[in-house]
C-alpha cells in the first residue's frame, strides 16, 4: 500500500506560522477597527449634539427684544450654511408661527444634501438609518422666545471630512496588516528553515547510518558526523546524540571486526596445531601414541571452550541465558573454583591467599563459578609474582533491606591501564592485540569476552562486577563482584 503524500516540517511550519500570525492579525484589526469605530462613532453623536447647540445660539441670537421678531435674512444665511453640512432648519417664533423654513427656501437643496448622507452611510459603511427630528426652546432674558428644529440623518452620519478620516484610518490599517503579514510570512519562512534544517540534516545523517549498517555506503563514506552547535537546546541535543550514535556505531564495526580477527586467530592456533600433529602421523613422523593424541585432544578442549564461550556470548546478547538458582554457600563455590588454579599459581611461585567465611546465597552456582574461573585466569595470566588474593567481606545491608556479599579477587600483577578500565566489561571490546595474543585479553579464552560474560551473568543475578587498578606496573588490579 502507498504511503500518503507527508507535508514537509519546513512548509508545514511555514503555513502554521502564516495561518496563525495571519488570523492573529485580522481579529487583531477587526477589534482595533471596531474600538476605533466606536469611539469615532461616539465622537460624532458628541459633535452633532455640540453643533445643534450652536444653531440653537445663532438662531438665537438673531432675536431682536425690541420687535420681538427674528432677522429672516439672517436665519436664511445661517440655516443654508447649516443646510450644506446636513441640518435641516425649521425656527418658529413664541406664538407657533414658522419664521423660516429650510425646505421652503430651497427644497431641491434639502433633498439633495439628505440623499447624499443616506447614500454615503448606506452604500459606503453599510449603516441604515432615517431623518430624525430634535425641538430645542430658544431662550432670552430667562425665557422661550422660539423653537428650534433640527432635522438630520440618524442616529448620527458622517461628513464629507470625517468621511475621508475614516476611510484613511481603514485604509492605514490594512495596508499595517498587509506589510506585517508579509513580513511575518518572511520570518517564518527564516524561522522554519532554521528549525528543519537541523533536522534534515540529522534525518539524513540516520539514513546514512542505516545505509551503513545494511552495508550500502563506501567504506571512505562511512565516517558520519553533523553540526551540533545550535542556539536552540533540543536542536543541539538532537545534533550530538545523531553524532554520539554514528561514533558508537563505529566502535561498534571496529569492536566487531576486531573479535572476528581475534577470533580467528585462537582458531587458526589450535587448528594449525591440530593439521601439523594429524599430518606428522599420517606422513609416520609422529606415531600415533598416547603423548600426540593428548596433545590433540588438549587443542580440542581449548577449541571447544572457545565455541562454548561464544555460544554464551550469543545467549547473553539475546537475553536468553536461563538461570538454575539454588541456596549455597558461596565460600564453598569460591574454594572450589581455587583449588585448580592452585597447581598453576605454584608454578609461576605466585602465592594463592584464601580469606573466605560463610556466606549463603540463592544463585546459580554454575555461571556463578564461570564468574569466578575467568576472574581467577585473569589474575594469574597477569601475575609473574606476588599473590592473588580472594576475599569474601562481611554482608551490608543495601537500601531494599537485603543483604549483600562482595568477593574481592586482588592481584599484584602488571594492572590495567587507565584507559581501558571503564571499557573492560564492553561487548567486544579488546586491547591491545600484540599483549591479548600473548598472554590472552582480560577476561581470559583470548577473544576477549570472558569479561562480557561475567559482567552479563552478574546482571542477571542483579548483581554487579566493578574493577579498579591504578594501571601502573606491579601494582595490579582488584575486581569485585557484589551479590
Amino acid at each position: 500500500m502507498k504511503a500518503p503524500c507527508a507535508i514537509s516540517l519546513k512548509n508545514r511550519l511555514i503555513v502554521t506560522y502564516v495561518l496563525f500570525i495571519g488570523v492573529a492579525l485580522g481579529v487583531l484589526t477587526i477589534v482595533i477597527n471596531l474600538f476605533t469605530l466606536t469611539l469615532f462613532n461616539a465622537l460624532i453623536t458628541d459633535n452633532i449634539a455640540q453643533k445643534n447647540e450652536e444653531i440653537v445660539r445663532a438662531a438665537g441670537s438673531q432675536y431682536d427684544p425690541v420687535s420681538r421678531r427674528f432677522d429672516v435674512l439672517s436665519l436664511e444665511a445661517i440655516g443654508m450654511h447649516f443646510v450644506h453640512e446636513g441640518y435641516i432648519i425649521t425656527v418658529e417664533d413664541e406664538t407657533g408661527n414658522i419664521v423660516w423654513n429650510a425646505r421652503s427656501c430651497d427644497m431641491r437643496q434639502c433633498a439633495a444634501v439628505i440623499t447624499t448622507i443616506a447614500n454615503r452611510m448606506e452604500g459606503y459603511f453599510h449603516l441604515n438609518g432615517a431623518l430624525q427630528k430634535q425641538t430645542y426652546p430658544v431662550p432670552y432674558a430667562g425665557k422661550t422666545v422660539g423653537i428650534v428644529t433640527i432635522e438630520t440623518y440618524g442616529p448620527f452620519f458622517y461628513s464629507e471630512t470625517e468621511t475621508r478620516f475614516l476611510t484613511s484610518i481603514n485604509r492605514l490599517l490594512l495596508i499595517a496588516g498587509i506589510m506585517l503579514t508579509l513580513i511575518s510570512a518572511g520570518v517564518s519562512i527564516a524561522l522554519s528553515h532554521g528549525l528543519a534544517l537541523p533536522i534534515n540534516k540529522a534525518g539524513e545523517a540516520a539514513r546514512r547510518l542505516a545505509a551503513i549498517h545494511a552495508g550500502c555506503v563506501k567504506r571512505e563514506r562511512r565516517v558520519i558526523r553533523i553540526h551540533d552547535r545550535y542556539a536552540t537546546r533540543e536542536l543541539a541535543e538532537l545534533a550530538r546524540s545523531i553524532n554520539a550514535l554514528a561514533e558508537e556505531l563505529e566502535e561498534g564495526e571496529r569492536r566487531q571486526k576486531q573479535l572476528i580477527a581475534d577470533i580467528a586467530h585462537e582458531l587458526r592456533t589450535p587448528l594449525t596445531c591440530l593439521q601439523g600433529d594429524i599430518e606428522a602421523m599420517i606422513d609416520g613422523v609422529y606415531a600415533p601414541d598416547r603423548k600426540h593424541l593428548e596433545s590433540c585432544h588438549e587443542e580440542v578442549i581449548r577449541l571447544t571452550s572457545l565455541v562454548h564461550d561464544l555460544n554464551t556470548l550469543t545467549c547473553l546478547e539475546w537475553e536468553t541465558m536461563p538461570l538454575n538458582k539454588t541456596e549455597f554457600d558461596l565460600a564453598r563455590l569460591v574454594q572450589a573454583t581455587a583449588a585448580p588454579f592452585a597447581s598453576a599459581a605454584l608454578e609461576k611461585g605466585v602465592a594463592l591467599h584464601m580469606n573466605l567465611q560463610e556466606s549463603p546465597v540463592i544463585a546459580d552456582y554454575d555461571r556463578l563459578k564461570q564468574v569466578f574461573i575467568n576472574l581467577l585466569s585473569n589474575a594469574l595470566i597477569y601475575t609473574d609474582h606476588g599473590s592473588v588474593t580472594v576475599s569474601i567481606e562481611k554482608p551490608t545491608e543495601t537500601a531494599a533491606g537485603a543483604h549483600q556479599w562482595i568477593v574481592s579477587i586482588a592481584d599484584t600483577g602488571i594492572g590495567i591501564p587507565a584507559h581501558d578500565l571503564p571499557h573492560i566489561f564492553e561487548r567486544l571490546y579488546r586491547s591491545d592485540k600484540s599483549r591479548s595474543r600473548h598472554t590472552g585479553r582480560f577476561g581470559g579464552c583470548g577473544a576477549g569476552i570472558g569479561l562480557t560474560i561475567a559482567a552479563a551473568i552478574m546482571q542477571a543475578h542483579g548483581g554487579t562486577i566493578s574493577a579498579v587498578s591504578p594501571g601502573t606496573g606491579g601494582t595490579g588490579s582488584v575486581f569485585r563482584v557484589a551479590l
